[in-house]
């Protein structure tokens, strides 16, 4: 039933938005038609329908008019046809900070005034208290449960100037982001004029979405906080009330100094506070999160390790900030602005421990304009290096090498840091003896902040390998990898690759040079998980500061001249943690305690003499049981000379994977996970499957085994290690996590089934394998007891005759799959 309200006949003037002068704080597209709000005296009954709430952030006088529609937006700068709008206007003089409700049903609304040092404060103002509606183009505006979209914007519907964007219909229903055209009712592109994340906002698709009251104070800080999709709850059931928040305008508020080692106030500042530090600071003592800062000539403050410093807007340094390697230094302003440095800005970062002075870290430069020369001066000049994404191309043949060795280029004492860029630097060849040890390095300078953009490109010719960038956190501080994916997806594939060194340089790794790195020393993240690299650390979910990486552009990146990826600062963490993954190893456990996480296992490959290789399977909102994009399914990077190596097969794909992901309801009693594995050591040697770690209710509910199909046996994996040895090769069908064990025994000798197969010696080496008529033999694998394949033969009917000179006087495996898709497992007796 529609809201049918008077138009005003009164001529008022009209306040002129910009955009983020309102921000849409609340939607319910699900309907309730018998709700009682309110406690007495101001207790209503409603017949509530479609309804949604805005905040006003500027001052607006009375007779302007705010036009509201969930019609899409196309990409020629029109609207779509078929849906409604809704035309706002304010009946009065409303201040920066009132909340207004709009409802299509019938209401018997109200208001709550409270008067506070001259202030007023609206409580779910009704149209009725603050303006009026008017109907006549409002027919068809109906907020669908699928997804839909409210636009708002002054003008008219020919010629509009738009003031806010809120989206719900989410395309991958994971990321947060408008589409690229409207091409149904429920998809919108982002109006132009507007801005993703500063002055429109996507959510994940729900029926109703509410922001949570997460920045109530100053007007940049409540704006960019609504518009941030992590501060919204999200349900499928109504929100009563609808908004609710209290929001205060304006900048800055009290002023509040760190004087003679106590604030002047008594309890500190909070994020509404311009903080003024008159003598030494160091963040062990607390943690700031302020509105603005001052650090006075002469003073030093210390963001310490595992402590964090947030401003949310103006920063000035007459005096000396020092950032150590696990501190967390953050700026939320818009733009680019960098705040005014007259003092003297470190940012101090340790390296892991490095074994030998050639070992590689990868880096990026947290502040601006800093050299190589200033950072790394004890560095050998040929040990400095950049990467040019551009020459890179791997096709012949595909092994993650460039073809002609011109990706990695020397970067000279005099380069400048490009913020955002990646920069690969040994340790230190000086006292040669002194290794191993960490190196401290210093970077010096005007913090990076704001929105810093760096250049993706690709080499056309590059058709069949990784299109590989170099890239790298520019701030002072931690960023989250979702974030930072999420605002970037369009750009680059969803996985980055870490440089964990651990393993010697060797002739048989991929590298244009005599001796190369291992790639099994790459540690991967994507938004399945992680995988860790040769030194055992697996990434969290966190960006470190001044950390290089690894993204791959996307196979459909437009012009090889490049996209950008931008960092912004909605990307960075004050989790007092999230800044030390890069420098300090993770400890392992068998298992967390039951929750409701994702189910994730972390299977790793060890082996008597120093093989250790990890893969990821995880049961993830967003994933199939088919191949992904590298968002969730990332490959195993496999040098042409690799020792032993462990990944996971995808069904129906040939490629090797690291990380996994599989659709969240896929995992169940019946699961069955494809291991592969493959190696190339020759001499005897003992490897193990073990769980490194799991989560999830099903995972520590159930039992994991290990299914040997070389040995037909099968271990619990669940309460020890399983050993194995193995030929060289590669076996992609030997190895399968199961989690029910009478459901996983091979047909055999006592099977019914097996008895469609006989076996029969008939002269010589040569055998008679036979089924019954209407079956064929598809394969045959031959394995000794020690798990080693002996042969591998195909085959078309119901009798196929083999020889087996191979075998000697022995017993052996043998493995055949029949048309049918069957396989039976017996044991043959060679005298």
């Amino acid at each position: 039933m529609l809201l049918m309200l008077l138009a005003s006949t009164v001529n008022y003037g009209q306040t002129t938005l910009s955009p983020g002068d309102i921000a849409i704080t609340g939607f319910n597209a699900t309907d309730d038609n018998n709700y009682v709000f309110g406690t007495w005296p101001n207790q209503t009954s409603t017949n509530t329908e479609n309804e949604f709430t805005f905040v006003l952030l500027t001052d607006v006088e009375a007779g302007t008019t705010i036009n509201f529609t969930d019609k899409g937006w196309k990409t020629d700068d029109t609207f779509r046809t078929g849906e409604g709008t809704l035309t706002w206007t304010a009946s009065s003089y409303q201040p920066c900070g009132t909340e207004i409700t709009i409802n299509t049903g019938v209401v018997i609304n109200y208001r709550y005034i409270f008067f506070e040092t001259g202030r007023t404060e609206f409580y779910n103002v009704s149209p009725f208290s603050s303006g009026t509606l008017d109907t006549t183009n409002f027919a068809n505006f109906e907020l669908g449960t699928s997804g839909d979209q409210i636009l708002a914007y002054q003008g008219t519907e020919a010629s509009p100037s738009f003031v806010f964007g809120l989206n719900f219909s989410d395309p991958t229903d994971y990321f947060q982001q408008w589409y690229t055209d409207a091409i149904d009712a429920e998809t919108s592109a982002l109006p132009t004029g507007l801005t993703n994340t500063t002055n429109a906002i996507a959510i994940r698709e729900r029926d109703n979405g509410n922001y949570n009251c997460t920045a109530t104070v100053g007007t940049a800080l409540i704006l960019e906080a609504i518009c941030t999709a992590s501060y919204w709850n999200t349900e499928n059931t109504r929100f009563e009330p609808l908004g609710g928040c209290i929001y205060t305008c304006g900048d800055c508020g009290d002023t509040v100094t760190w004087t003679g080692g106590v604030w002047d106030n008594t309890w500190g500042p909070d994020d509404t506070d311009a903080v003024v530090i008159a003598d030494n600071y160091n963040t062990s003592s607390g943690n700031i999160h302020a509105c603005s800062l001052t650090i006075n000539s002469g003073v030093t403050v210390t963001v310490d390790n595992n402590t964090y410093l947030e401003i949310e807007h103006d920063v000035i340094v007459d005096g000396n900030l020092i950032i150590e390697t696990q501190g967390n230094f953050i700026q939320r302003g818009e733009g680019s602005d960098a705040g005014t440095f007259t003092g003297t800005a470190t940012v101090n970062k340790t390296t892991p421990e490095k074994t030998k002075w050639y070992h590689f870290t990868y880096w990026s430069s947290p502040v601006v304009d800093e050299t190589i020369a200033n950072v790394f001066p004890l560095v050998d000049g040929d040990r400095r290096y950049s990467f040019t994404a551009a020459n890179f191309v791997d096709n012949d043949p595909i092994d993650d090498e460039d073809d002609d060795g011109n990706d990695w280029q020397h970067a000279s004492g005099s380069t400048v840091m490009t913020p955002g860029k990646g920069y690969a630097v040994a340790g230190e060849r000086v006292n040669l003896g002194a290794y191993p040890r960490q190196d401290d390095i210093t970077f010096s300078g005007v913090l990076n902040t704001g929105d810093i953009d760096v250049t993706i490109r690709y080499n056309v010719l590059n058709t069949g390998g990784i299109r590989w960038n170099f890239i790298g956190n520019p701030y002072p501080s931690a960023i989250s990898f979702l974030k930072f994916y999420n605002a970037n997806s369009s750009v680059i594939e969803g996985a980055v690759y870490y440089w964990s060194h651990s393993a010697a340089p060797s002739a048989s790794n991929a590298g244009n040079q005599q001796l190369n790195f291992s790639q099994d020393d790459y540690a991967v993240k994507n938004v399945s998980g992680s995988t860790a690299g040769g030194s055992n650390v697996t990434p969290n979910d966190y960006i470190p500061s001044g950390q290089g990486f690894f993204v791959p552009a996307l196979s459909s990146l437009g012009s090889p001249s490049g996209l950008n990826v931008t960092f912004t600062n909605d990307m960075r963490e004050i989790n007092t943690s999230s800044n030390s993954q890069f420098f300090k190893s993770a400890s392992t456990k068998k298992s967390t305690a039951a929750n409701t996480v994702a189910n994730k296992l972390w299977i790793n490959l060890t082996s008597n003499n120093g093989v250790f290789n990890q893969a990821l399977i995880a049961y993830i909102d967003g994933a199939t049981d088919s191949k992904d994009a590298m968002a969730y399914d990332a490959p195993k990077l496999i040098n042409p000379g690799f020792a032993a190596v462990l990944y996971t097969n995808i069904i129906n794909d040939g490629g090797k994977y690291t990380i996994q992901g599989k659709a969240i309801n896929s995992i169940n009693e019946d699961e069955v996970i494809q291991l592969g594995f493959s190696t190339s050591i020759t001499v005897d040697t003992e490897y193990k499957l073990s769980i490194d770690h799991l989560q999830g209710d099903f995972l520590n509910s159930n039992t994991i085994y290990i299914k040997d199909n070389a040995l037909d046996t099968i271990h619990n994996l669940t309460d020890s290690d399983y050993s194995f040895t193995s030929e060289v090769g590669e076996f992609n069908e030997r190895f399968e996590i199961i989690f029910k064990e009478e459901a996983a025994l091979s047909l055999d000798e006592n099977n019914v089934e097996a008895n469609t197969l006989r076996i029969v010696s008939l002269y010589g080496d040569a055998f008679l394998f036979k089924t019954s008529d209407h079956l064929s033999i598809k394969t045959v694998a031959i394995f000794d007891l020690l798990g080693r394949q002996l042969y591998d033969l195909k085959g078309t009917k119901s009798a196929e005759t083999y020889s087996l000179s191979n075998l000697s006087k022995a017993t052996y495996v043998v493995r055949v799959q029949l048309s049918n898709g069957a396989v039976i497992t017996k044991k043959i007796i060679k005298n």
